[in-house]
């Protein structure tokens, strides 16, 4: 009898290494002070031709390679951003185009940092019951939406794309439970201001530097402090699992200092935390993927081992997974 698991995993990041000095530079902070705050040493940013598709189709081809399926067995692809290639049409239309996937269904997810989980959740419910191949994408190129003046998020952020093809099998890794959580009163405290119908992105915005990503960073550090761990106990007593039973843990990548709280708090005395943001920086929705893969292919997993994925960011949003491996 057949279930709907993980099939592969893939991902992609921009060749380009920019290192704590580069970015520090224009911020007025160097690389100790860098290090100190957000654990990051360096992270990857796009060339100056590439997109959010681009860095997209690339892991969505790692993935397809990972699972041993081609595009044109994929029902629906759903892409996970914050940053897409234009207001419309979806950038999941470009990756499908990029990809070969006539067949695929295409569309976007947005949910911020938080968005490959929604993601994942959409595409497990989609063809749990149907069958089919589905391709899940986590991306984000953010390095084109910051202040480079700006500290607070400049030094956090890098770009990049993880992928995961779901799909039939007898065994494999499967998603054992998903919640999805949304704090609309606090929208604000993550975004990018102009660009939209509420502030068209006009000379006068750009002029006062609204079309840069802005972060509350103190609240939303209260947020994630406050809401993280419950959310987490919440879920696993719904899940029917003790925290003793969670062998991984894959957080969102925010910052090295945050994780090191937050983690902490999640009570998970058994837990490997895995992180790939001392290298790659702050991904937005790419980060949980990529981190999964990462973990994978280094072969941190065995059959059984229960996997939580913990994601949160703008909306606020927070977005759980369960994965028995």
């Amino acid at each position: 009898m057949s279930d709907t698991v993980i099939l592969g995993t893939g991902a992609y990041v921009p060749g380009r290494v920019v290192s704590n000095d580069d970015v520090g530079a224009a911020a007025g902070v160097d690389d100790a002070w860098i290090r100190r705050k957000t654990a990051i040493r360096e992270r990857r940013w796009a060339a100056p031709g590439q997109a959010t598709s681009d860095l997209a189709t690339a892991a969505g081809r790692a993935a397809l390679r990972s699972a041993g399926i081609t595009a044109d067995q994929l029902s629906v692809i759903v892409v996970a951003t914050s940053t897409p290639d234009r207001p419309q049409p979806p950038t999941a239309a470009y990756v499908q185009h990029g990809l070969g996937a006539t067949g695929a269904a295409a569309f976007d997810v947005n949910a911020v940092c938080s968005g490959s989980v929604f993601a994942l959740s959409v595409v497990e419910g989609l063809i749990a019951g149907r069958g089919g191949h589905a391709l899940v994408i986590g991306a984000d190129l953010y390095s084109r939406i910051l202040n480079p003046a700006d500290r607070r998020t400049v030094v956090l952020f890098g770009d990049g794309a993880g992928a995961l093809v779901l799909g039939p099998a007898a065994r494999g890794p499967r998603v054992r439970h998903v919640a999805l959580h949304s704090f609309g009163e606090l929208a604000d405290l993550i975004q990018v201001p102009a660009g939209g119908t509420r502030l068209p992105g006009d000379q006068a915005a750009r002029d006062a530097g609204l079309q840069y990503f802005a972060m509350d960073g103190r609240e939303v550090r209260r947020f994630v402090a406050e809401q993280v761990p419950r959310l987490t106990k919440q879920f696993l007593h719904q899940a029917g699992v003790v925290p003793d039973d969670i062998g991984h843990v894959v957080p969102h990548q925010a910052n090295g200092v945050l994780l090191d709280s937050v983690v902490a708090d999640l009570g998970l005395p058994r837990a490997v935390s895995h992180r790939t943001l001392t290298h790659y920086g702050n991904t937005g929705a790419a980060s949980i993927p990529v981190t999964l893969d990462s973990a994978a292919r280094a072969g941190a997993f065995r059959a059984g081992d229960l996997v939580l994925l913990a994601g949160f960011g703008g909306g606020m949003s927070a977005g759980l997974a369960l994965i028995e491996w």
